[in-house]
């Protein structure tokens, strides 16, 4: 057992007490304790063109972050609008096998308006520090697809079926300009293998009320397995609520069943879920962005279905400004790296 985990051990027994009085009457998760490596931060700050830039923080429990490089961005965007948000970061392996992290992200100024961008771009590393392969991927080069206007939120997940990853993002096009979720399959993160097909969409959705067919944008996909009971679980934001809602389905491509459930638990708007596993344990985080509040919320599942709500004492991302982001599990050694390589914020 290494010197952190120890202080992890330490820490956590000697808070059961508030934990537990949390747990019992205030409803608040009780926090896991992560056992080994450490996680990663990857998000944006702001919709200025200085603040649309890839940033880092890190942490050794995954509750509480501290940033690298000050908090300025860590990664030079070169191509594309040069300016990114929404970046989802995965680890993984490149086409010969070997592995690595890639990163995936909307490229997008909003300054030119929610309606201005119809690429995503990617990047790769193999130590975390050292990024390449800086790709731009057009979604208006397919058939179908000249048109778009939105091409946000990029995610992707692991295929085993198929070799290959399944990247989904939300599109909307001149003609059809309520987002839906869309995929598309690639070995590299620089080029598609598929063209891009229907994912999860609410177009002509009837409502309850009035019976009327109605179109609902569809944005944030965040697709995780649930290997209890063997679902994919898709997350997204539910446009009506401002919450984050899920339907689920057998196969990664669908279909997913139409009568979503809303899961957040806070009281304000959220957008930009993320899901990530406190390593050793049966216990995954929701992060999400409170878009209108300069704010990050937090919640707790076992099973995916059912959530808790994060006390804010437990967790520390506000003073990151952080916007849509996501975590990876990342090893002792590679937080070293990083520590080295850009210095932690105190």
């Amino acid at each position: 057992m290494t010197f952190t985990s120890i202080v992890r051990f330490i820490v956590a027994f000697f808070m059961v007490p508030y934990y537990l009085f949390n747990y019992i009457f205030n409803d608040y998760a009780y926090p896991a304790v992560s056992t080994s490596g450490a996680y990663l931060f990857c998000y944006f700050v702001g919709n200025e063109v200085s603040e649309q830039t890839l940033h880092f923080a890190v942490s050794t429990d995954g509750y509480n972050f501290k940033a690298l490089n000050g908090n300025e961005p860590v990664i030079e965007q070169t191509k594309g609008t040069g300016c990114v948000r929404d970046p989802y970061i995965l680890k993984g392996v490149d086409e010969n096998g070997k592995d690595c992290y890639f990163i995936i992200a909307t490229d997008m100024n909003a300054l030119e308006g929610w309606t201005s961008n119809h690429c995503l771009i990617t990047w790769r590393s193999y130590d975390l520090v050292n990024w390449v392969d800086e790709t731009v991927i057009d979604i208006r080069q397919f058939d179908g697809f000249e048109t778009t206007n939105r091409a946000w939120a990029p995610q992707a997940i692991w295929d085993n079926d198929k070799q290959m990853y399944m990247v989904y993002w939300a599109t909307s096009t001149l003609e059809n300009d309520c987002a839906g979720h869309y995929y598309a399959y690639t070995k590299d993160f620089k080029k598609f293998e598929t063209e891009p097909k229907v994912l999860y969409g609410r177009w002509n959705e009837p409502d309850p009320e009035t019976g009327e067919l109605r179109n609902i944008q569809c944005i944030d996909g965040d697709i995780v397995y649930n290997e209890k009971d063997g679902y994919y679980y898709l997350y997204f934001k539910e446009d009506i609520t401002q919450k984050i809602a899920y339907v689920r389905s057998k196969n990664l491509t669908g279909p997913y069943n139409t009568d979503y459930t809303v899961c957040s638990l806070n009281y304000w708007g959220v957008e930009g879920s993320s899901m990530y596993r406190i390593t050793g344990t049966d216990a995954w985080m929701m992060i999400m962005d409170e878009y209108g509040q300069d704010s990050y919320f937090a919640q707790m599942t076992r099973d995916f279905s059912t959530f808790r709500r994060v006390q804010r004492s437990t967790y520390s991302m506000d003073h990151l400004k952080p916007r849509h982001g996501s975590v990876v599990a990342i090893s002792e050694a590679e937080y070293t790296a990083l520590a080295d390589a850009y210095g932690i914020q105190k």
